[in-house]
């Protein structure tokens, strides 16, 4: 799984949105950026995560954060998602895995009992320039802006 740690320097990244507008790692800096990756758009954990975010997203704005979403689902699906719960804030649509491959987040995972390779929840906050200030890798869906935000 992830190799990166507090510290490292952020991947450079370059993805398009749910609406076809490139996001890129330069376009944040002077900002804290949150990056946080999800398995699957309006599944039940996805959706919590999300939502809670959202729900908190005037907080993470007026301490300067910036949130990125990103799945290997459709730009189409991502689009859905964001509009069905009104989130301010884009979805990425990694579905050539270059952003997800670049945090290290796809590897083996389990499920029932049976094993497969999938998106490890993880989010990364990266601070103004560019440097990895955490790793989030026990996220809980309901409550993950306040373990940012502490």
């Amino acid at each position: 799984m992830t190799t990166l740690k507090k510290g490292d320097q952020a991947p450079t990244f370059s993805a398009k949105d749910q609406d076809g507008n490139t996001h890129s790692l330069v376009d944040y800096k002077g900002k804290k950026l949150v990056v946080f990756f999800y398995p699957k758009a309006d599944t039940p954990g996805c959706t919590a995560e999300a939502c809670d975010l959202s729900d908190n997203f005037e907080r993470f704005k007026a301490n300067n954060y910036a949130l990125l979403g990103v799945s290997a689902d459709s730009a189409k699906a991502q689009s859905k998602f964001k509009n069905k719960y009104e989130f301010q804030f884009p979805l990425l649509a990694d579905e050539d895995k270059s952003v997800i491959g670049a945090f290290g987040v796809w590897g083996p995972k389990k499920f029932m009992g049976k094993e497969y390779d999938g998106i490890h929840r993880t989010t990364f906050v990266i601070d103004e320039n560019g440097i990895i200030d955490e790793v989030i890798s026990e996220v809980k869906t309901k409550e993950h802006a306040s373990q940012i935000l502490k």
